[in-house]
């Protein structure tokens, strides 16, 4: 499943994007006609609708330009700034080799590995397991992680979830969703800015009755508003637009990179459910890795379910699933000792443990001999920590006392 840097899936997403701004304008223009239809209704509350409507029509010929240019504005803005927006928001703080050696070299090997620019780092503190990218251009891209993640993931778990964030800069799906956060924004900017006008004017329904019993007011205030909740319905159509099956080329783009499916799919299995970030608007979470905030089933969600994505793995990368897991225990709990990955990896349970050094192995566990996802793994040596899942140590050696 060659899903990494699919041509065609580029170029789609560049038309999108392009279509995107485009239905921007127009979701704009809509909106400002609601509200010069309002602002006749409540002016000429006598009138009859096709004046109204009429009347309407002028103001925003009248008003075009500004509304042009105030969109062109907020669209700028947002392509220079959105990124301190959303740190604001998150409270993402960059991060260099020497603060996050780890995170760094894991993210750098992958950009060396494909000749990829490295994007910026970053790291939020949030007890919540997620990341996500933002940025419009090569300069702006980067990677923001939770500190919750790095603590609960291992390493080929992190390298996973970076992959997938590059891939989808490499896509241009980091693109398109800035877009689609800025379009959700100019809507709320003047939906906010009718639904003032309309209460600042004095708008009640004794009025709204009797605009009806004296002409068309009352129609044309129930008309602005259909038109305001068809633009509202019309800016959410456009982020659903945004193809969820982008998630699926991320995680196969990620298995591209990292040639370990396995390590993708128990990442998902411990984002699952665990990816709400506190105070962070739905826009930035449709940006996420995983999205926990659900809809009506799949039909309004922004990204596929966790079980989806890991079929497609386990069907076109031969993964193997180790269904849902249970997350290590960090260490400033309660001054708990951290849980410890099972000695098979992350494809392990708790009681397929090895017991602890001295301890006789289980004979009747018949997990015990279970071959990990790189095929079969010897039994654990006395005193040896067990095989990791690459395997069995390489210092393991025959005859070892």
């Amino acid at each position: 499943m060659a899903a990494y840097g699919l041509y065609s899936h580029i170029q789609s997403n560049r038309r999108r994007s392009i279509a995107l701004l485009v239905g921007l304008f127009v979701l704009v223009y809509i909106m400002v006609y609601a509200g010069a239809l309002v602002a006749e209704a409540l002016s000429l509350p006598y009138a009859d609708v096709d004046t109204l409507l009429r009347q309407a029509l002028r103001d925003l010929i009248g008003a075009a330009p500004w509304a042009t240019v105030g969109a062109a504005l907020w669209v700028a803005i947002a392509y220079y700034f959105h990124q301190d927006m959303i740190d604001a928001l998150t409270g993402g703080e960059e991060v260099t080799r020497a603060e996050q050696p780890r995170l760094y070299n894991l993210l750098e090997n992958l950009c060396i590995s494909r000749g990829i620019t490295m994007p910026k780092l970053k790291v939020m503190q949030s007890d919540a397991l997620n990341a996500f990218a933002t940025g419009m251009n090569q300069k702006q891209y980067s990677i923001t992680v939770t500190t919750g993640l790095l603590d609960r993931l291992n390493d080929a778990e992190v390298e996973a979830v970076l992959g997938h964030e590059l891939t989808h800069i490499r896509n241009g799906d980091v693109r398109m969703m800035v877009i689609a956060v800025i379009i959700a924004g100019v809507i709320s900017f003047f939906a906010e800015l009718v639904f003032r006008l309309w209460f600042y004017n004095g708008f009640s329904f004794r009025r709204s009755s009797d605009a009806r019993r004296g002409g068309g007011a009352g129609v044309a205030i129930l008309i602005a508003i259909g038109l305001l909740v068809l633009a509202y319905v019309l800016s959410f159509v456009i982020r659903l637009a945004l193809s969820r099956s982008r998630e699926f080329l991320a995680d196969a783009g990620s298995v591209e990179l990292t040639k370990n499916p396995d390590a993708m799919i128990s990442a998902l299995r411990k984002i699952e459910g665990r990816g709400e970030l506190p105070g962070a608007t739905s826009a930035v979470m449709e940006m996420c890795v995983d999205n926990p905030r659900e809809g009506f089933g799949e039909l309004f969600d922004t990204h596929p379910s966790v079980h989806s994505r890991v079929e497609a793995l386990i069907k076109f990368a031969g993964g193997h699933d180790p269904g849902p897991l249970a997350l290590p225990v960090p260490p400033d709990e309660a001054g708990a000792e951290p849980e410890q990955i099972p000695a098979d990896g992350p494809w392990g349970t708790a009681q397929d443990r090895p017991p602890a050094s001295g301890a006789a192995p289980s004979t009747d566990d018949a997990s015990a001999d279970a071959p990990g996802p790189w095929g079969s793994r010897d039994a654990p040596q006395d005193g040896d920590a067990g095989a990791g899942p690459w395997g069995p140590h390489a210092t393991r050696q025959s005859g070892r006392n």
